[in-house]
C-alpha cells in the first residue's frame, strides 16, 4: 500500500495499517523547501497529537514538540497576544 502525504494523516494511517500487520509505504509528493514553507508546517492540534500518542507514534513529538499555547494577532500597526 502506498499513501500519499507525510503529514500528519498520512504518518497517523501508516502507523494504523502497521498496527494491522499491514505494511505501507509513505511518499510526500511535494518538495521539503515547499512543505517547510507552509505556515501550517509542524503545527499539530491536541486531537492529533492523542491520536499519535494512543497508536504510539507520539515519542519524538512529546521530547522535541514545544506547546503552543497563545496566538498573536496584528492589526492596526500593532501585535496583540491572545492566550489559549
Amino acid at each position: 500500500m502506498v499513501i500519499i502525504g507525510a503529514g500528519p494523516s498520512g504518518l497517523l494511517l501508516g502507523q494504523l495499517l502497521h498496527g494491522s500487520g499491514i505494511d505501507a509505504v509513505i511518499l510526500e509528493r511535494q518538495a521539503p523547501d515547499y512543505v517547510l514553507g507552509r505556515i501550517r508546517a509542524g503545527v499539530l492540534e491536541q486531537g492529533t497529537v492523542g491520536l499519535l500518542d494512543k497508536v504510539g507514534a507520539g515519542a519524538r513529538c512529546a521530547a522535541e514538540g514545544l506547546v503552543h499555547d497563545g496566538v498573536e494577532l496584528a492589526f492596526g500597526g500593532a501585535r496583540h497576544r491572545i492566550d489559549l
